[in-house]
């Protein structure tokens, strides 16, 4: 159980790796975090390496299991902001097609971002002799570790609903090499939805969040990795993003397994949590 859970947080940690190093690259936010407004504002590559460094900072509290609790906390909360302050806006006042549920691909990965944060806090067991240090910002994004699933599953079933909706592109997505792409997309979307639900509503929440996990880890080797190799670089590494956002989420769903039912403190982690 714990090995999993572990396995979870370092998946997430990679993710956030991956796509700060991109950011580096680039040198401008991956459309997941902040969508492409129009323009640029002066100081902007700034913010796109304080962010970057957030993101490694909360990499590294992850693989450390250092602070671990306290710095998940912190990116789960500009995950979330990001998703109040960037995307929603975007859609509502610039995106000319924001009533297509499609468009708002990048706003529910945000917000399983933020959920997948929350969650990972929560598997990191609380320091009783810390309790006085928190700050009040702290103490208000600890109660948003609960709702980690929830905003979770939320994309989980919207992208199932997805495959429906888009039929033809989910289809397309399937490699070549395997038969029957149209029952694969609906399949994958019916395994979708039922498994948000399942965590959702914590029903057999470890079978979902474990069959969930695997897989999309097993999209990661057998669809995302491919095509990634294959483009890589193709409009600004979106194909790569979409492997380490995939692994991410394959860790989110393996820590939400068993990450809110740990009762065992571990003694490198309470000091330091």
């Amino acid at each position: 159980m714990w090995n999993l859970v572990k396995v979870g947080r370092w998946f997430f940690a990679i993710c956030l790796l991956g796509l700060a190093g991109q950011q580096f690259y680039y040198s401008d936010f991956r459309p997941l975090f902040v969508p492409p407004w129009p323009g640029h504002f002066p100081g902007e590559i700034v913010l796109v390496y304080l962010f970057n460094i957030a993101l490694i900072g909360g990499a590294f509290a992850i693989i450390q299991e250092r602070r671990g609790r306290s710095v998940m906390l912190l990116l789960g909360g500009i995950f979330l902001a990001l998703l109040l302050f960037c995307h929603i806006p975007y859609e509502l006042i610039s995106d000319p097609y924001s009533r297509h549920i499609g468009v708002w691909t990048n706003a529910f990965k945000d917000l399983a971002f933020a959920g997948g944060a929350f969650a990972v806090a929560g598997s990191f067991p609380d320091n009783p002799l810390a309790i006085r240090r928190k700050s009040a910002m702290v103490r208000v994004l600890e109660l948003l570790i609960p709702l980690g699933s929830f905003f979770f599953s939320i994309m989980i079933i919207i992208f199932g609903i997805d495959h429906f909706l888009y039929i033809e592109y989910s289809a397309a997505i399937v490699p070549g090499w395997i038969p029957g792409h149209v029952f694969w997309a609906y399949f994958v979307g019916v395994a979708l939805i039922c498994a948000g639900v399942g965590i959702m509503f914590r029903v057999r929440l470890k079978a979902a969040a474990i069959l969930l996990g695997t897989i999309i880890f097993i999209w990661v080797i057998l669809l995302h990795i491919p095509r990634a190799a294959v483009a890589s670089v193709s409009d600004k590494g979106n194909e790569l993003t979409s492997v380490f956002e995939a692994l991410g989420f394959s860790g989110m769903a393996f820590v939400m397994a068993y990450g809110y039912t740990l009762t065992r403190v571990f003694p490198s982690e309470v000091a330091v949590s």
